[in-house]
């Protein structure tokens, strides 16, 4: 298995995802463990001199002028994690507090934290042997990081808490027991290293970075496909038109659109036609798909920045050299996470748009998409869920980073809220992938309607996925089946990938800027 070196090496988004996948070892070498080695060595240096150093011989928060005693400082790390270990609601997924682990490595890997490279050990030991700490998913104010969330991630290590192992959750000391492992014994400034950071609200990012991507991906696929069920014109996509207004989410979108359409049967029936102009739903897609790809762009580039960064306070230098700054700060992140949670949203609503459209009984399409529409109601309904969809997604683009709740006594008079944001984001992604799932329901059947003309290679391979799980529909049936079926065609992957796989066979390019991919 290939390695990553923590620390030292450059931490991008494929890579991270690979090692909470096991496809990828993260190890620590000899290079990153002399400068952990160092920082940890400075900081007992620190405490021996009783030099004041915010966070190792003193109090936290508003506490920060209590002297701690040189005997009192191991302490005072444990009590940190215990006290700080308020977080409520359901627990995050196991995937988001596992890149937690990963990303509080990368950082405390880097020798500016004052961490002991055996703490750091049993945290690899952790992501190595997929026991994940228990993390309950609220009571970050994305401040001076994400606090009570990383409380709970590393409440295992003094034997505390709970942790995952498998799909069950069982007391973290049982689980130490059965590997004779012991309890660490914090030494001065790590618990405070371990809690100061904003891996809380980076691995939300890091998995709504790869989301996000395949929701862009799917929502071309699927906007070309209704464009055609629809008989929609592929002009609006002809490079010359978006290299005079060059954002590049909107040329990457065209130049795809361009792509899957090329040569369609379907597209050349109506060449000729009396048609002006298409609704903004379909010749604006660039535009509002595109919109959202710069959103996408904004937070990968944010995020990989954050990867690579030391997040938590105060950063030691040296023994002489400490500062006790900012960098645990969420608002970096916040506000990207913010604009992502727009971004998504608005790839929902004008799905929606192409749901209602299909089911008009306009350009030769029948009412609803059934033939006899009476009896039976056809495609009616689903519409519904995908106007409550996108209105639920509405109320969660208030972005959490616009507000502010001083903390701590007003020592922390300024918060990012970012854990929110990002929490927010997925909410919606959630939603979009459902609605997307009956954009896909539509758009397959309206395709059934202009046999026996044929779309291109890629467009029929992507019908043809679809009806393998889907039938076509001549009769109403329970669509929430249909739904959840393409859901998690999408959700998946599979439904991208096999649309790529055809894309690369007939050697049609679909992704002509490798900026827009997660590598």
């Amino acid at each position: 298995m290939n390695s990553f070196n923590y620390g030292v090496e450059h931490l991008s988004i494929r890579k991270v995802l690979d090692i909470a996948s096991g496809k990828l070892k993260g190890v620590i070498n000899e290079e990153a463990a002399e400068g952990i080695h160092r920082s940890w060595k400075e900081v007992e240096k620190i405490v021996h001199a009783q030099k004041p150093v915010y966070g190792i011989n003193t109090g936290f928060g508003p506490l920060c002028d209590t002297s701690i005693s040189e005997k009192d400082t191991s302490l005072l790390q444990s009590n940190i994690l215990k006290s700080h270990s308020v977080g409520v609601g359901k627990p995050i997924p196991q995937e988001i507090a596992k890149l937690m682990l990963i990303t509080k490595v990368q950082a405390l890997a880097q020798g500016y934290s004052g961490i002991s490279p055996k703490t750091l050990e049993r945290v690899i030991w952790h992501i190595d042997n997929d026991v994940i700490p228990v993390v309950p998913e609220k009571g970050s104010v994305g401040a001076s990081g994400d606090l009570a969330p990383l409380a709970h991630l590393f409440l295992p290590l003094i034997g505390l808490g709970y942790v995952f192992v498998g799909d069950e959750k069982f007391p973290a000391g049982k689980i130490l027991q059965q590997h004779n492992l012991e309890p660490l014994v914090l030494g001065p400034k790590e618990g405070l290293a371990l809690i100061n950071g904003t891996q809380f609200i980076l691995a939300f990012a890091i998995k709504a970075v790869e989301r996000l991507n395949n929701a862009l991906n799917v929502a071309d696929l699927i906007g070309a496909m209704s464009l055609e069920g629809l008989m929609g014109s592929s002009r609006p996509f002809d490079a010359r038109l978006h290299a005079i207004r060059p954002y590049k989410g909107t040329k990457h979108v065209a130049q795809r659109l361009a792509a899957l359409l090329a040569g369609s049967d379907i597209n050349c029936a109506h060449a000729d036609c009396n048609r002006v102009q298409d609704p903004y739903s379909l010749r604006c897609m660039p535009q509002v798909h595109g919109a959202s790809r710069n959103a996408w762009l904004h937070l990968k580039g944010l995020t990989e920045i954050e990867l690579n960064s030391v997040t938590d306070n105060p950063v030691v230098f040296s023994a002489e050299d400490t500062i006790s700054g900012g960098n645990f700060h969420g608002q970096p992140l916040a506000l990207p996470l913010d604009y992502a949670t727009v971004a998504a949203a608005e790839l929902g609503n004008i799905a929606d748009r192409r749901c209602y459209l299909m089911s008009e009984g306009r350009y030769g399409l029948p009412k609803l998409l059934t033939n006899g529409a009476g009896l039976n109601s056809g495609l009616m309904i689903p519409q519904y869920t995908t106007a409550a969809l996108v209105t639920e997604n509405k109320t969660f683009c208030f972005p959490a980073s616009a507000d502010s709740v001083p903390t701590s006594l007003g020592q922390e008079d300024h918060v990012s809220m970012g854990s929110i944001s990002g929490r927010k984001l997925h909410m919606v992604l959630d939603n979009l992938e459902y609605i997307q799932a009956i954009e896909l329901l539509y758009a397959s059947q309206a395709l059934d309607f202009r046999r026996p003309l044929l779309s291109t290679p890629v467009i029929e391979a992507c019908h043809q996925l679809v009806r393998k799980h889907v039938p076509f529909i001549d009769e109403d049936r329970i669509f929430a089946e249909d739904i959840n079926r393409l859901h998690q065609l999408i959700i998946s992957g599979e439904f991208e990938a096999v649309a790529h796989k055809v894309a690369q066979q007939h050697h049609i390019n679909l992704n002509n800027d490798d900026e827009f991919g997660i590598y």
